[in-house]
């Protein structure tokens, strides 16, 4: 059996779901296919290991949609400060310098696509398909389809990839990539502490690599360990009582006590962008279309920006009567989000390397940056504003405006 759609989304994960959720209400007729659904939320559960940085703007993007109350219904912890500092430099950005009352929000990757999930249904030109196995993709400038294994085949005039960064969808269309591993990779801890909820994420650089706190609510936090992959496959191992005492050793006096480890993980760290965004037929979104270095927790905002972007040149297009799947229209996304990815992961590039040498003049200039940071207000302020969405050409939906249906 075959169902004809608008636009198929393959990947319902955070990015994914936002797009569908985006597109929801418009005329177009939408489906998403989703491998798995995460294991429903109880208040009781720990932390899960993986979190996401959610800016101003990407929390914009989703209450605009309708699914931030189901995260706050969950768990969020807003974060008011951010700290960064080696040895003599040290900068802490404040939301009250900017006048808002939060620089972002810690939110559990898994709250985040349950909400949008939960979403979806309220939108009667969208359909959900999960869990859906994917027998087969075929990409077809004139009309691509998809396979399930439950028989149904669903077919669109556009195909968005949103399956991450091996993305099928990405290698059947022919669309190449460049990338990079880099020489570190991260250890992801969930930790109870001994103190309450906090309010500030910092990071402190080191000549191994940074360390990272990051507050969850109560007294939860996850703390991230960069190092080499030798290392983190190391620490991974030890049982938790070694595990501890070594995150005691190694990380800042300010980090306090910490009671027991609740959860690890760890991933390599890689840098992967598209060498194009669309083609006739198909456009790229989040992982897919780029991966990004981790320092600033920033490749959940641009995913989401992605889908904030292209929604809106789809609804104005459907609008307009024009071709949604045309090179014409994909293009207006490609040249709204591309070259401001690049930039944003260049950055994470230098900030890396230039981080990552120890060389004993670099140092002295990365301290002196640091400390010029924090006292050159004009240039502090502007870095907070853009890094928490609120410079810059942004979607509408990032904005807070809706899309007209």
């Amino acid at each position: 059996m075959t169902q004809e759609y608008d636009v198929v989304i393959v990947g319902g994960g955070m990015v994914g779901a936002t797009l569908a959720c985006a597109l929801g209400g418009s005329s177009l007729r939408v489906a998403v296919v989703e491998g798995e659904r995460p294991p429903a939320f109880s208040a009781e559960q720990p932390r899960d290991v993986r979190v996401s940085a959610v800016s101003i703007a990407s929390a914009s993007i989703i209450s605009t949609v309708g699914a931030w109350r189901g995260i706050t219904e969950r768990r969020a912890c807003p974060f008011r400060r951010m700290r960064v500092w080696e040895e003599r430099g040290d900068v802490e950005f404040r939301s009250a310098d900017i006048n808002e009352s939060v620089l972002g929000y810690i939110v559990e990757n898994r709250v985040i696509q349950l909400a949008l999930l939960d979403r979806i249904p309220a939108f009667s030109n969208v359909e959900l398909f999960c869990p859906a196995s994917t027998r087969s993709i075929d990409y077809d400038p004139n009309g691509s389809t998809v396979a399930l294994d439950d028989g149904r085949t669903l077919s669109s005039r556009l195909m968005i990839a949103a399956d991450g960064g091996f993305s099928r969808v990405r290698q059947v269309a022919g669309m190449g990539v460049s990338h990079w591993d880099y020489e570190q990779q991260a250890l992801v801890l969930t930790v109870e502490t001994a103190y309450g909820q906090q309010d500030i994420t910092w990071q402190h650089f080191t000549p191994t690599g940074p360390r990272a706190f990051l507050p969850l609510t109560g007294p939860y936090a996850s703390l991230v360990w960069y190092h080499t992959p030798d290392e983190v496959k190391r620490l991974r191992a030890l049982p938790d009582a070694e595990l501890l005492a070594a995150v005691h050793a190694a990380f800042p006096d300010c980090l306090g006590e910490i009671r027991s480890i609740v959860a690890r993980g760890s991933f390599p760290l890689r840098r992967q962008h598209a060498l194009g965004y669309v083609k006739q037929g198909i456009a790229l979104i989040g992982d897919a279309a780029h991966m990004i270095h981790p320092l600033a927790g920033q490749g959940v905002n641009i995913g989401l920006l992605d889908a904030a972007a292209l929604a809106e040149v789809l609804v104005r297009a459907a609008s307009q009567r024009r071709d949604i799947a045309s090179m014409e229209v994909l293009r207006e996304y490609e040249r709204m989000r591309r070259s401001g990815n690049l930039m944003m992961m260049t950055a994470m590039d230098l900030f890396y390397r230039a981080f990552g040498n120890s060389s004993a003049p670099l140092k002295v200039v990365r301290n002196l940056g640091l400390g010029f940071a924090e006292r050159f207000g004009p240039a502090k302020t502007y870095f907070m504003r853009y890094a928490m969405g609120l410079e810059g050409k942004l979607p509408k939906l990032a904005r807070g405006q809706t899309l007209p249906v």
